[in-house]
């Protein structure tokens, strides 16, 4: 009997998406893990070290040669100077004492979840010396280490600086030899509070006043430094109390802290005098606003360009939302300095709540009011809150709405196109270990790519970018994952290249090749062929469709056993195209034979009359193209041949047969599915002379990791076939019996009963009543 599992389908608000799948997992062994896995036909490259988790504090050097990582009690550093390999250049342990774990377990706490150290904060003090900040045990601990050997320089107490529980989120900005933070500071987790530590020019270290609650219940989530006008920006969602009539209602927030503020001299002393905050809107036409703030980046505005058009990019969930939604709103930074320098509000410390004030104060937000007066201190003191409501976003909606994906991390980039002209491209992080690749341009978002990062279950938690090298970094609960920012050589085609509208990607009319631009603001070659608004690929590319002279490609002979399930593989050339196909099969069926996945992958079942020639077709802009030919054959004998192993790329929906003899070709995914955690072959490995895959990969100098030999060998039913003839033949035997005691019953005058009675309510039944047939359903 054939199962199904329902093929993953992506939707956006925009763009239809579906896309192939690959594998990430940790390969455990003795020693450190390297290895290479395919999104599609996109190669990833994943580092883990075994027992080592929770590797997902991230900090990259300034080279981006080097990629720091905390960990559950350890530090890293990994070599990433190339961009296709990962190493491991040294592993320091921090652990928690016997004492610390003890302690914290009479606390309450479990002690293999919460009683160890999770490095929450990573910073660079300098060249030569890095930061860090953990829970240990929680009892926040920090460290200095040296930032090539990762030798221990210095450790002491830091509570205050980074959270006491492993699964809190906090933010750090160390600027200048002084450490920001925004995090809580008692066991509990219920004391937020906003810091400077380490102050230069003998300042003082300040925090916030706590005879007011400046925040409720936060939740830090990002922070920046503005280096033009010397302050600190906090990103965070809270409990918005100013909303009294609304029980626990979300509000995003960016709040502000002037770098150099000392506090007042006689109110506020060691207190800030420049903390404001105002909310963030993010919300579509007609429907609740996206309320809860997830995750923000930071993107720098184009060298020359004003610094006012720094942009922040934000992902935003609903707390009303009862499903995986989510949006990306972006903000500029002249936008939230106006927040700023506008009217304000004022806190009644009798009714609790707020009311706008009648003048403005232009004091209040402001850097340098260490000599203010107390009067106007004290007004500082409970006028924190903008009077506006809020920073709207550019353009005044989200830039992309997804209504079936739960975003959790977001990352963004500039690059300047073939023609010149800037582009912005996404890469959003969801919480099931999807990277989305969108492409922002004139005419609204495009999703390019869906690439997948971890198929089993994994926490991810950090995304880090390095546009000079065009690589994303992703930690997960597991390893670190490098995920290149492009993959233009999948693209074999002008055609595909151009259609795809990857501003990372264009034809190269010299090498006959797709290749990638530059990352950066330095433009790409002017051989290069894009066009990312319109689809008419027969001008752009000008006759040139393949880098060799244009034909079909070659089909794939694919040996049928009859009654198996066959599925037959499409690779769609760009996220957008839609795929068709056609069949030559010796004698003319029905559609109802026949069934589409939605990742274009066809299905039938394997008889005399479906061999002959398929060919998938993608269409797009009104260029069509035959992207697969397949010709199905009927192999000469299903015991004849063994299964190889599956190509790597499995199709969105599984199919488990109970067919043990299935014969396996490149293109087509039959007979009993793979365990999950084995590795299978990637499409470019090669062969040897006897059909086994080699270790080699030729898509680049990274290490990778040969395919395991299958953990199963193709099920023999002979012992089931044996046993079953056996069982027949006693049946057989038994009636047989049965009709000679009737026999001679019947001529025995003493037999007591009419004739026949002892088989009386009992019937036996042919094999052709033996209930109805087996049937193959698709």
């Amino acid at each position: 009997m054939v199962t199904r599992r329902r093929s993953r389908r992506l939707r956006h608000h925009l763009v239809f998406v579906e896309n192939g799948r690959g594998h990430c997992h940790a390969l455990l062994g003795c020693g450190v893990s390297i290895h290479v896995s395919y999104s599609g036909l996109r190669p990833l490259f994943h580092f883990s070290v075994p027992d080592v988790h929770c590797t997902t504090t991230l900090l990259l050097s300034p080279d981006a040669s080097t990629l720091y990582v905390g960990a559950r009690n350890a530090l890293l550093s990994l070599d990433v100077s190339r961009s296709d390999v990962i190493s491991l250049k040294t592993q320091v342990p921090w652990s928690p004492t016997e004492t610390n774990i003890q302690t914290c377990r009479l606390k309450g706490k479990n002690e293999a979840v919460d009683c160890l150290n999770f490095v929450h904060v990573l910073q660079h003090i300098n060249s030569s010396l890095l930061y860090a900040c953990g829970s240990f045990a929680f009892n926040p601990r920090e460290a200095y280490f040296d930032s090539e050997s990762l030798s221990l320089v210095h450790s002491g107490d830091a509570k205050g600086r980074c959270p006491f529980s492993p699964s809190e989120r906090s933010s750090s900005v160390f600027l200048d030899g002084e450490l920001f933070t925004a995090t809580t500071t008692d066991f509990r987790g219920i004391k937020p509070q906003i810091s400077r530590f380490f102050s230069q020019h003998g300042r003082p270290d300040v925090s916030l006043d706590s005879s007011i609650s400046l925040l409720e219940e936060p939740t830090f989530v990002g922070s920046w430094s503005d280096p033009s006008q010397k302050k600190i920006y906090f990103f965070f969602s809270e409990v918005g109390k100013e909303f009294y009539f609304v029980e626990k209602l979300q509000i995003p927030r960016v709040a502000q802290v002037c770098k150099d503020d000392v506090g007042g001299q006689r109110t506020l002393q060691k207190k800030w005098t420049s903390f404001a905050k105002t909310p963030l809107l993010c919300q579509s036409s007609k429907r609740l606003p996206f309320n809860v703030l997830q995750d923000v980046f930071p993107l720098q505005p184009p060298e020359g360009d004003d610094h006012d058009d720094t942009l922040f990019y934000g992902v935003f969930t609903s707390q009303w939302s009862t499903g995986a939604e989510s949006a990306v709103c972006v903000f500029t930074l002249r936008e939230i300095r106006a927040e700023f320098s506008g009217s304000y509000r004022t806190f009644n410390m009798q009714s609790h709540q707020w009311s706008p004030l009648v003048e403005k104060h232009s004091y209040l937000g402001q850097c340098g009011l260490a000599s203010s007066s107390d009067s106007e201190l004290e007004e500082v003191k409970k006028s924190f809150l903008t009077g506006s409501s809020g920073v709207k976003p550019s353009g005044g909606a989200p830039l992309v709405v997804s209504s079936e994906q739960r975003y959790s991390r977001i990352a963004a980039m500039r690059t300047r196109a073939a023609d010149g002209r800037r582009h912005t491209v996404l890469f959003l992080l969801t919480e099931s270990g999807f990277l989305h690749k969108v492409a922002l341009s004139d005419s609204g978002p495009r999703l390019i790519e869906e690439i997948e990062v971890c198929t089993k279950p994994e926490v991810v938690k950090s995304l880090v970018l390095s546009p000079s090298k065009g690589v994303l970094y992703v930690g997960t609960s597991r390893g670190v994952a490098s995920v290149p920012v492009a993959h233009c050589s999948i693209h074999r085609t002008c055609s595909q290249c151009v259609l795809a509208r990857d501003p990372l990607c264009g034809w190269n009319r010299i090498r006959g090749a797709c290749t990638g631009l530059i990352p950066g603001p330095d433009g790409g070659p002017e051989e290069l062929i894009q066009n990312l608004d319109g689809v008419n690929v027969d001008q752009d590319c000008g006759g040139q469709t393949a880098a060799k002279e244009h034909r079909e490609p070659d089909p794939s002979d694919v040996h049928v056993v009859p009654g198996e399930v066959v599925t037959l593989r499409c690779q769609k050339p760009s996220n957008q195209a839609s795929v068709s196909w056609t069949a030559v099969p010796s004698k003319v069926l029905s559609e109802k034979f026949f069934a589409q996945s939605t990742d274009g992958s066809l299905w039938f079942l394997a008889t005399a009359d479906t061999v002959g020639t398929y060919r998938c077709e993608a269409e797009e802009g009104g260029h069509r193209e035959v992207v697969s030919s397949y010709q199905v054959q009927q192999a000469a004998s299903p015991r004849s041949t063994y299964p190889l192993p599956k190509d790597h790329d499995e199709p969105d929906e599984d199919i488990v047969t109970e067919n043990p003899e299935s014969t396996s070709r490149p293109g087509t995914e039959r007979g009993p599915k793979i365990q999950e955690g084995v590795d299978t072959v990637p499409p470019e490995e090669s062969k040897d002379s006897g059909g086994r895959t080699t270790g080699q990969d030729h898509r680049s100098g990274a290490q990778s990791v040969p395919a395991p030999p299958p953990c199963h060998q193709p099920k023999s039913y002979h012992g089931e076939l044996v046993a079953v003839s056996l069982l027949l033949a006693a049946c057989v035997a038994a009636t047989l019996l049965g009709l000679v005691y009737l026999w001679s019953r019947r001529g025995n005058p003493r037999g007591h009963g009419k004739p026949g009675g002892a088989l009386e309510g009992c019937s036996l039944s042919s094999p052709e009543d033996q209930g109805p047939d087996l049937k193959v359903e698709l």
